[in-house]
């Protein structure tokens, strides 16, 4: 039997499981399905043949797009070459909007149908790209339940199809498990360090994570800190920040829900690793730094009154928020102990995240799926 190919794009890392998971629930539903495009590991592992890594492709911000700007270039003109040689059957685009929106353009001009899993967030800024998205998307799978309505009203072809994330949990996780498999028994309060999934980020922003770890060390002798690192991130920049600190820092690679099992608390870089907090139910604080060109375009376009999908999940600042230059050490020493040592804060925020949860439904992958073999079932 002839396979079907399926042109994928997961442009960042933590598109890379989502992708990946998408891959297998099509191939359990159709064995013969090909699979190339961008991509990570996992999604190399679930039988893509990844034309050009993510990790080549990730970039945070206006100002940082320069720095890799002909790597993406040539993996444009590479992809638009085989959407017009090739014609696959189906082009899937996860996210990567600057990216994505262009392609789908391509992919229109070359009749090959496209499926948009996991919607840019039009709704927060430049929502005249809905209008792109209506002429160049044949449907949409979203996975946060007002982007369903949102977009239905643009005139798209919409299915909220649920989280991924709440399908790539692993069965059977509890506290006191995961302290004794990470060997962290004895140690109190455990704080998680998640600083993000680019370079740029973890540049920014892990120094000041670890320097309130050092701070808050003062005051908990017996603190520890997790820090799950994304396999975009060199092993050698976080080991280049954290290696000369008082803390005690356990890196862990890749298991992101083992390590915030573990949790009391976490300092979280704002983006999908806030809902992977909140559905895990460890109370946090949310934080969010880019170049201060990308942060003063974002302030006269961005639509939403929060940086944090949890927050805008719940539709209230569940989470305390700490935006460009307030995030201080100082600052998140204020905040992590307000929250650690006020039972009443702590457990409201545990509720409320608890809530956040139960909006985020089951079975994405299996879902988009279906969706993905229905329209190449019409091609």
């Amino acid at each position: 039997m002839e396979s079907r190919l399926t042109l994928i794009v997961a442009g960042e890392a933590s598109a890379d499981l989502d992708g990946s998971n998408l891959v297998r629930a099509m191939k359990a539903l159709d064995p013969h399905l090909a699979f190339w495009g961008i991509g990570g590991r996992m999604m190399e592992e679930a039988g893509v043949k990844i034309l050009v890594p993510s990790s080549d492709m990730a970039v945070v911000g206006l100002t940082e797009v320069f720095s890799r700007w002909r790597t993406i270039l040539k993996a444009y003109f590479q992809l638009k070459s085989i959407l017009k040689q090739v014609c696959p059957d189906l082009l899937i685009l996860i996210d990567y909007p600057e990216f994505n929106i262009p392609l789908a353009r391509q992919a229109k001009r070359f009749n090959v149908p496209v499926l948009y899993y996991i919607s840019p967030q039009v709704w927060a800024w430049r929502a005249g790209r809905t209008k792109k998205l209506a002429c160049r998307v044949d449907r949409m799978a979203v996975i946060l339940p007002f982007e369903e309505g949102y977009f239905r009203q643009k005139g798209l072809t919409v299915d909220y199809v649920g989280h991924p994330l709440l399908d790539a949990i692993p069965a059977g996780l509890n506290k006191r498990e995961a302290m004794m498999q990470l060997d962290l028994e004895g140690r109190s309060p455990i704080i998680g360090l998640l600083p993000g999934s680019r370079k740029e980020e973890v540049i920014r922003l892990l120094p000041p994570m670890v320097k309130a770890a050092e701070l808050l060390k003062t005051r908990y002798p017996r603190l520890t800190c997790v820090l799950p690192c994304a396999s975009t991130i060199p092993a050698g920049l976080i080991e280049s920040i954290v290696s000369l600190s008082t803390v005690s820092i356990k890196i862990i690679e890749g298991d992101i829900y083992r390590a915030l099992s573990a949790c009391d608390f976490a300092l979280v870089k704002s983006g999908t690793a806030t809902l992977e907090t909140a559905i895990m139910g460890v109370p946090m604080v949310i934080v969010y730094h880019i170049s201060p060109i990308s942060y003063w375009v974002a302030r006269m376009a961005v639509k939403v009154p929060f940086v944090g999908l949890v927050n805008l999940v719940a539709g209230e600042k569940v989470v305390p928020e700490l935006i460009q230059n307030d995030i201080t050490p100082e600052n998140l020493v204020r905040e992590t102990v307000d929250i650690l040592e006020s039972s009443d804060r702590r457990e409201n925020m545990i509720k409320k995240l608890r809530e956040v949860r139960e909006r985020l439904r089951e079975g994405a992958s299996e879902k988009t799926a279906q969706i993905a073999l229905e329209m190449m079932a019409k091609g």
